[in-house]
């Protein structure tokens, strides 16, 4: 059975009239039919680091071989579901667990799920590894230095961030919490875009597909 449907009917606590309906179709079964056992990517590091590239690098990567995949974009999840939650650590946690849940029900749905965010505390990336579940979760490091990010300040953060226009902001004002044993580390200041998702390629063939 699917990690959906192993959630039993029973009403949710503090509120007993919602009860969950499991699906007739089960995770493996969706597997079979998309010829991959659905993963979640976690791409986490520096605003800068060259996530969402990398992300949708990959994306293509995979759908031009055959694969369904889908980028959960931290900034274009912050247009919608996310737009109501600011930058505080509440905020920021919230954030990335209504994301993991969202690409929990993806992952479900047979799909790969590249997810791009910061998610600067371990605690937050361990919460998503929990919801999306262990065996389904791929934690990457994009390790691209905080020298090299700032030079590159794509969206101009870091400037505004050393004039004090951004509080709380991560690498600068607001602390960033390494991944301790990624599944895979990938600085894309010293290795180019393509050999970075060629990595990432690899390590999904050799495990999901």
């Amino acid at each position: 059975m699917g990690k959906l449907d192993k959630i039993e009917d029973v009403g949710m606590p503090g509120a007993p009239n919602i009860f969950w309906h499991g699906s007739q179709v089960s995770a493996e079964v969706r597997s079979r039919h998309a010829g991959q056992r659905a993963a979640t990517i976690w791409l986490t590091g520096l605003s800068g680091a060259g996530k969402s590239t990398l992300a949708s690098a990959l994306e293509g990567r995979l759908v031009g071989a055959g694969h369904m995949a889908y980028v959960l974009d931290g900034d274009n999840l912050r247009h919608h579901l996310n737009r109501d939650l600011g930058f505080s650590p509440a905020d920021r946690q919230e954030n990335i667990r209504r994301s993991a849940e969202v690409a929990r029900i993806m992952n479900d749905a047979g799909l790969f799920v590249i997810c791009a965010f910061i998610s600067p505390l371990r605690q937050d990336r361990e919460m998503a590894r929990q919801i999306i579940g262990a065996n389904n979760f791929l934690e990457t490091h994009v390790s691209t230095s905080v020298a090299v990010c700032e030079a590159r300040d794509p969206k101009g953060l870091y400037q505004k961030a050393r004039a004090g226009l951004i509080p709380e902001f991560t690498g600068i004002s607001a602390p960033y919490e390494e991944p301790l044993a990624p599944a895979l580390k990938l600085d894309t200041g010293a290795l180019p875009l393509d050999a970075c998702c060629e990595r990432l390629f690899q390590q999904l063939s050799r495990r999901f597909i």
